[in-house]
């Protein structure tokens, strides 16, 4: 690792860089895989591979969901059910797997991304995955043949890792690795540890033998002795589904279907440790060679601060053990939700534990800055929430983190704009609050959308593109940012339907809205991508505040290296500005524009960026 002069706008110091020296090349695209492609409609759900996840009851006439209707419209079979959008959402499967993924492996290339981010790929029953039943295995409905899966994982004795064998779907995902490096394009997969599902192997076993199962102690159960010291998650009632003659069984659990993890001081108990350990070193190092090219290149953590920190250190040794350029980002959010106040993250940035973490801060402070209209922070505010990033984590570690603008747990980028004043992942959608605006950004709000995302690759840190954004997708809050992704190949029915349409006690209306692919989106991402890849300051370079005024909405900074320099401009108010010279070091002739209107004048929601002759 090497050492840079860090100049910003706080006191000069030498830093340590900590980190694989990749990340700060990054350009980070995160996968929903369910919703991303259908490459193979052969391995498509069926109604019983949703058993074991909420609602819990089967719908006998369900179908795969059509990948292009219209969101909010029911199917033929949804309307049978007599249930509401909130219910069908839970069990509409859209068939995306392993093979869409590598299908599109060239899209993504050409759009320029070089590190993908899955969320979890592990064998579970519900769309999202984060109730894995078998962390050793590739979901069976993501690979080719999901019933011959089955008889394999039956065959394991899931607690020996000497006994288990890799799945057609496991061997399709190490394909997947494969073909991404051959292209340069580094994998981190999701890492769920503070809880599993209920189909998870040793829950099951619990449910089956009560007490007198060996697994008995890996979970929190009324009525044993042991208690977790943990996050206080609420007791949940073993749903009726799984219900045997002595009755139902309470659980602690990370939500109703998410049974979590006993810890002790170390994290998850001694014997759930050497699972995770052995599930991390086959991912790893998939063929046990010592040479990790073949497995995935990283993680990231889910829930991260609901399990000790302690644990966290094994991780990171265990993980950098096996390959010392792997990189580990973990999810630290929320440390009041109801007060919007989020964490500093910084003690699992420390000690080896975690390279980044995702930083949901520097989308706040977007959507503070740039959205907002009667909540709008000033420009010294915003200089001072960027400050505290910085400061909190460290120039070198700010260049690695995942700068986010949206995700699978929040809205989309594009109907944030549409829905100003509102707290970032604060029931953004039409479940939590009838008003949100469901409809498509007009072009004065795409313009705010374009403006943001340069903000995005020009300052420190490592862009994350949630999957879909760079072509122009929008919805609100879970569920609505998990629509199948757009591709241009594809016809899809325009969005008319209302969330409301089908409930007694709502009327809901909206624009019609065509779906399609915005390439004038998709090509300025392409730009802002290539911008990062020719100049080394946007991704190495050092930074440094040269211009801020409050009155005119301004706020101007620089990236450089000993050799370049780029200056980015941007106006947060909704008035045109005159750009004037003070804002430009060693004079305004000595700097070419690279990218926005050749003006003098700065319009506002807008950007301009030179480089320095």
């Amino acid at each position: 690792m090497r050492f840079i002069f860090c100049l910003s706008l706080f006191s000069v110091a030498f830093i340590n860089a900590e980190g694989p020296d990749w990340a700060q090349e990054a350009i980070w695209y995160q996968i929903f895989p369910e919703r991303f492609f259908n490459g193979d409609t052969a391995n498509d759900p069926t109604v019983e591979s949703l058993v074991g996840t909420w609602p819990w009851d089967i719908q006998t006439a369900w179908q795969v969901s059509p990948w292009t209707s219209d969101w909010y419209k029911f199917q033929p079979w949804e309307k049978k059910n007599g249930q509401d959008f909130r219910y069908q959402f839970q069990i509409r499967r859209y068939g995306g797997d392993i093979q869409g993924v590598i299908d599109k492996l060239d899209y993504l290339s050409t759009l320029g991304v070089n590190a993908i981010y899955f969320n979890p790929v592990f064998d579970s029953p519900s769309s999202h995955k984060y109730g894995a039943a078998y962390y050793h295995h590739i979901d069976r409905h993501f690979g080719p043949d999901p019933a011959r899966d089955w008889q394999i994982i039956q065959s394991e004795n899931h607690e020996d890792p000497t006994t288990w064998v890799w799945t057609n779907a496991d061997l399709l995902f190490l394909e997947l690795i494969q073909k991404a490096h051959e292209k340069n394009i580094k994998i981190i997969i999701d890492g769920v540890f503070n809880h599993v599902g209920l189909t998870f192997w040793a829950f099951q076993d619990i449910i089956k033998n009560r007490k007198q199962s060996p697994y008995y102690d890996w979970f929190v159960i009324e009525g044993s002795s042991l208690r977790d010291a943990g996050h206080a998650n609420e007791f949940q009632d073993l749903p009726s589904l799984f219900a045997d003659e002595f009755g139902k069984m309470k659980y602690k659990g990370w939500v109703a279907d998410l049974p979590s993890f006993r810890q002790d001081e170390f994290g998850p108990i001694e014997p759930v440790r050497n699972h995770l350990h052995n599930v991390i070193k086959r991912w790893m190092d998939p063929n046990g060679d010592g040479d990790p090219s073949d497995g995935v290149d990283g993680w990231r953590l889910d829930v991260a601060e609901r399990v000790s920190i302690k644990f966290w250190d094994l991780f990171g040794k265990w993980v950098k053990d096996i390959n010392p350029e792997a990189y580990i980002t973990g999810e630290v959010w929320w440390e009041d939700w109801w007060n919007n106040k989020q964490f500093n993250a910084s003690p699992w940035v420390q000690h080896g534990r975690f390279d980044a973490i995702m930083n949901y801060r520097f989308g706040d402070a977007m959507f503070k800055f740039f959205i907002d209209e009667k909540n709008q922070i000033s420009v010294t505010e915003l200089e001072n929430l960027l400050d505290g990033v910085i400061s909190d984590y460290g120039f070198e570690k700010t260049l690695i983190l995942q700068n986010m603008l949206g995700s699978h747990d929040m809205e989309r980028l594009a109907s944030a704009v549409v829905n100003p004043d509102r707290w970032i992942d604060h029931g953004n959608n039409t479940w939590h609050n009838r008003e949100f605006d469901i409809r498509k950004p007009n072009a004065r709000e795409r313009l705010i959308q374009k403006t943001i995302i340069t903000f995005q690759f020009m300052f420190p840190g490592a862009p994350l593109i949630y999957y879909g954004d760079e072509v122009g997708m929008w919805g609100g809050d879970d569920p609505d940012c998990r629509k199948p992704m757009l591709w241009s190949e594809l016809d899809y029915d325009s969005e008319k339907a209302h969330f409301c349409d089908e409930l007694d006690d709502c009327s809901g209306s909206r624009p019609i809205d065509k779906v399609t692919v915005d390439d004038n989106l998709f090509n300025h991402y392409q730009n802002l991508i290539n911008l990062r890849k020719k100049h080394i300051a946007l991704t190495q370079g050092n930074y440094k505040l040269v211009y801020s005024n409050d009155k005119s909405g301004i706020f101007a900074f620089e990236r450089f290296t000993e050799n370049e320099r780029i200056l980015a401009i941007f106006n947060g108010s909704t008035i045109s500005t005159e750009i004037i010279s003070d804002i430009f070091p060693n004079n305004k002739n000595n700097w070419n524009q690279i990218l926005g209107d050749n003006s003098n004048i700065l319009n506002g929601k807008d950007v301009q960026i030179f480089i320095f002759n």
